[in-house]
């Protein structure tokens, strides 16, 4: 069965996006080196990782705004964000217009969309895209791993990763990486 996993960019003070994210301004005010590690000559290491995310991936869950922040032209184009791999998009309402085959809107919660997207991706990972659905899915012991590169970054407003969660959640660390632009951590979430 595959595994749930949450791989996000993180400042060091918990930020996914700084403030002001929009379509236009996707990382938001302050949040636009997040990425970097990815982009601005990554390591052996970092492209590894990278590969491995990407090769592993069978099917993503995201909420409706990252879906709505990214999608089409200016953004993933036709595809999401891993090509042509399905994407369970968590909405309260699905959209009139019609979008690529690749979406999938899911409109009963992220416990169905999460299930729809394991059935999807078969022996390979499930992906969480965006901080809501991974605060959604963790507290119902829907999620697996977490991957977090921490970036040196203090952005100091926006969206926390962690900042909804009700209860203590006990992890075990799995993998450290460092390079100059972030530490990669991996966890596995304990049960």
């Amino acid at each position: 069965m595959a595994l749930v996993v949450c791989d996000m960019s993180m400042s060091l003070d918990g930020y996914v996006t700084g403030p002001n994210d929009s379509r236009e301004n996707p990382f938001g005010d302050g949040a636009d080196s997040l990425h970097d590690w990815l982009w601005k000559d990554p390591t052996d290491d970092e492209k590894a990782l990278m590969q491995e995310a990407l090769d592993s991936c069978g099917a993503v869950v995201m909420g409706r705004t990252s879906f709505d922040k990214n999608e089409g032209d200016g953004g993933w184009g036709d595809g999401g964000p891993v090509g042509d791999i399905p994407v369970f998009v968590v909405t309260h309402n699905a959209p009139t217009k019609k979008y690529p085959p690749v979406y999938r809107f899911v409109t009963d919660g992220v416990e169905s969309a999460i299930e729809q997207a394991k059935e999807a991706a078969g022996d390979k990972h499930v992906g969480l895209h965006g901080a809501t659905v991974m605060q959604q899915g963790l507290p119902l012991g829907l999620v697996d791993e977490i991957h977090v590169h921490v970036v040196p970054l203090l952005v100091g407003g926006g969206t926390r990763l962690f900042d909804t969660l009700p209860s203590a959640i006990k992890l075990e660390q799995t993998r450290t990486i460092t390079s100059p632009t972030a530490t990669h951590l991996r966890f596995r979430v304990v049960r």
